[in-house]
């Protein structure tokens, strides 16, 4: 069995062109990596060996130390479509759990989650359970993603 090639270079969408050698399908959660081995949808490996865990979206590439790049898509994955009079409100009361969350002109997207869904249709909201690829807001202090709750120094903790 060979080994995979490594990758060791994360290429933006919209920052390279030409054709992908292959594709990662990944769910949001396996989007954020730093070494990992993955299985391409043409069959071939790739083992991933970043400098430090770095969240990928759809559209960008790894490139691999021979110069093949492989495109990143995003996959199908259970998530719930949450509509209602008051987006505004129903995004501040999943922005204040923290949870991560994909922004529509006209609706918001969760991961499916019974608590969180029965506190939103307390509120009002409209809820339907799809399956598709999940895009949240990276958050402005994640660089990326929503990481935990820690919004820098700020001198008194949260007790």
């Amino acid at each position: 069995m060979a080994f995979p090639l490594p990758a060791r270079t994360v290429l933006r969408a919209g920052t390279w062109s030409g054709p992908a050698a292959d594709t990662v399908r990944l769910s949001y959660d396996e989007r954020f990596l730093r070494r990992k081995r993955l299985l391409c949808e043409g069959g071939a490996g790739v083992m991933v060996d970043l400098a430090a865990t770095t969240s990928l979206e759809a559209g960008d590439a790894l490139e691999t130390d021979d110069g093949q790049r492989i495109r990143v898509v995003a996959a199908d994955e259970p998530v719930v479509q949450v509509r209602g009079e008051n987006l505004a409100r129903l995004a501040w009361h999943i922005g204040n759990r923290h949870t991560p969350c994909q922004v529509a002109k006209d609706h918001l997207v969760i991961r499916q989650d019974h608590v969180l869904e029965a506190m939103l249709a307390q509120l009002g909201a409209r809820l339907a359970h799809v399956i598709a690829p999940f895009h949240p807001e990276g958050g402005a202090y994640g660089h990326g993603r929503t990481l935990g709750h820690d919004h820098g120094p700020h001198g008194f903790p949260h007790g």
